[in-house]
Order: structure tokens, then sequence, then C-alpha cells
């Protein structure tokens, strides 16, 4: 992934240490997955997985997170027309469900909070992250 783009105002450690980050993925990019998202055998995630050679799972809801990863790696692929503020919540944090946006963490305490439930969907990515690829992260704001 794009990791080498974070920078220090995307590292948080209240009031648990998180990653938040908004367009570190290349937005024309985001957009051609965006758009083939119902469809992985197309060009566009197939190219994806070539290059970036990460294990990921596209979710269709919040509901749908699987807590048994060992980091919690999640980029956000919110409905263009979902106009409502919706807000993931880590340890109690609120932070802006926004499209082209990762959270990384170890908290399991992660919910997903939104006024008015106006969309089915809240899609997001599930990426693989290992422990170690995690520490190499925090590393670059030690």
């Amino acid at each position: 992934m794009n990791w080498d783009k974070l920078k220090p105002n995307h590292y948080f450690r209240d009031p648990i240490t998180h990653i938040y980050a908004q367009d570190i993925f290349d937005t024309k990019e985001y957009d051609k997955l965006y758009e083939n998202q119902n469809n992985f055998d197309h060009k566009t995630w197939q190219e994806f997985d070539t290059l970036y050679r990460i294990g990921f799972e596209f979710k269709d809801d919040f509901s749908e997170i699987d807590f048994n990863k060992e980091i919690m790696c999640l980029w956000f692929f919110k409905e263009r027309a979902d106009n409502t503020r919706s807000y993931v919540c880590v340890n109690d944090k609120k932070l802006a469900y926004l499209p082209n946006t990762f959270l990384v963490t170890k908290s399991k305490n992660i919910k997903f909070i939104q006024k008015n439930r106006k969309y089915i969907r809240h899609p997001f990515i599930q990426i693989d992250m290992i422990n170690d690829q995690w520490q190499r992260l925090l590393r670059k704001f030690r």
C-alpha cells in the first residue's frame, strides 16, 4: 500500500494508538476500484492485487468486520450518494466515515455510528496486516 505517504498528523495515541488518514491512496485509482467494487475479476482489481500483493476482503457493512485479525486495517469505501454523517468509533473516539480513508489500529473496540440509518451499505475493505508491518509503520512516528 502507499504507507510511505503517511505523515505525522495521521498518527494518534489518544485514546488508543491508531492511524487515520485520508487520500494516501491516489484518488483516480480509488475511483476505479470504487466503480468496480462488485466485480473483483475486473482489470482494475486484478492490477491492484498484482501491484500490492496484500490480502484483503471487501465488506458491505461494518457488522462484517473480522475481529480475529491481528491488526484492524480498514479502508473506507463510503457510497458517493451517502451524504449522511456517520462515524467509526475507536475506544469512543469518533472518526468520520469518509471515502478513501484508512483506519489502522490494534484495538478491537470499533463501532459504527450513524444518526439516520438512510443507507443499508457502509462498505470498506479489510486489509490483512501483521504485527510486524504495524510495528514498521509505528517506527515512522517515534
